[in-house]
């Protein structure tokens, strides 16, 4: 038994997404003996390359299950393409428009019902209504991922959240809803995400983290499924674009046997998803220097993403706790065990560690 994962190069210029191909089983034997999963599909113009991808690595055209982590451009356009071009077995995307009952209840707008906000979110997620209706054409199965369904019950991948209940609290705080009755406290959230600051340069200190615990990213990117695979006692960690909320009650869920091997970093390193307490739950706390885990983390990110993605605060969490961090910046990274070499494909360096690093303030 073995496992490859790619984090495909998404994003030449600066404009980052998320496209992940995985299989898993006996990776020297026939297609029956391995699954195959995608998850997302990063833009329009990135379905193909992951289908090519897909095709010339794993040698097939099946795939047990395309996996859509939240309905962001960047995300989950190229699945368009997935679907027309592979054979697949399953699709699990969230259907937002559906969990409507009692929902204008939450909106300060009287004039709303529950069907009219069913309809607007239908039409601002016009994506993820697509390729709902384009699998149910194919006859492909569809699954809404929440915390606890697993590919085909057998538990290897497993979606550690969001609940349904989590998930249907945030549905009135997407993008493009009415006003909400009561922020819950996020008001000075959405003002901290928009606030910019002047650039200045940062000086670290080797285990402190330029980062905090507020949870400032959307309520749409906390809707991520958040998905771990085991195999083999390697445990691996898939996050979408997951916030510290998110990521919290997903470690509440995740198995605590075996150690983890590798993580996606959130939201291609932003520094609103993660912050020093979720990262000592999910990792371990700072490490002295020059001590490793056995573990990987990468962030996928634009070729000219900086500083925005990554975020050098966010790598650095990550290094001095002992992980090999990388960021994809436009390039395919692949991570495996016991898996096929493959020809002019070579090993990463890891991120150095930034000592002093440009911010906004």
């Amino acid at each position: 038994m073995g496992y490859e994962v790619d984090i495909i190069g998404i994003g030449q210029e600066s404009k980052s997404g998320d496209a992940i191909t995985l299989r898993w089983g006996d990776l020297y034997g026939p297609r029956d003996r391995q699954k195959v999963v995608i998850i997302d599909g990063g833009f329009r113009d990135s379905g193909q390359i992951v289908v090519d991808h897909i095709q010339k690595y794993y040698g097939t055209d099946s795939v047990d299950a395309v996996i859509s982590t939240h309905p962001d451009q960047d995300h989950i356009n190229g699945l368009e393409i997935v679907l027309d071009k592979l054979c697949v077995q399953e699709l699990w995307i969230h259907k937002p428009w559906e969990h409507n009952h009692n929902l204008a209840s939450k909106f300060a707008d009287g004039r709303v019902t529950d069907k009219s906000i069913g309809d607007r979110l239908r039409r601002n997620l016009e994506s993820a209504s697509d390729l709902v209706e384009k699998a149910r054409k194919k006859r492909i199965p569809i699954a809404e991922p929440f915390s606890g369904l697993s590919l085909y019950g057998e538990g290897e991948l497993l979606v550690l959240g969001p609940s349904l209940d989590y998930y249907e609290s945030l549905i009135p705080e997407f993008e493009g809803m009415p006003g909400v009755k009561s922020t819950h406290g996020r008001l000075l959230s959405e003002l901290m995400r928009t606030a910019k600051g002047a650039m200045k340069i940062f000086s670290s200190i080797w285990g402190k983290d330029d980062l905090n615990d507020e949870d400032t990213t959307s309520a749409k990117n906390n809707s991520s499924v958040v998905i771990q695979l085991i195999v083999e006692g390697y445990k691996l960690l898939f996050t979408g674009d997951a916030g510290v909320t998110a990521l919290s009650q997903a470690a509440d869920r995740m198995s605590q046997e075996p150690d983890l091997r590798f993580i996606q970093i959130p939201h291609h390193g932003s520094r609103r998803n993660v912050g020093p307490t979720v990262l000592n739950r999910l990792i371990g706390k700072p490490l002295p220097q020059g001590q490793l885990r056995n573990m990987i983390a990468i962030a996928s990110t634009a070729k000219e993403g900086e500083p925005k993605h990554p975020r050098k605060a966010v790598m650095n969490a990550f290094t001095h706790r002992g992980v090999k961090a990388m960021a994809t910046r436009g390039i395919t990274i692949q991570h495996s065990y016991n898996a096929p070499a493959r020809e002019g494909w070579g090993p990463v360096s890891p991120e150095q560690y930034h000592w002093l690093y440009e911010d906004e303030d």
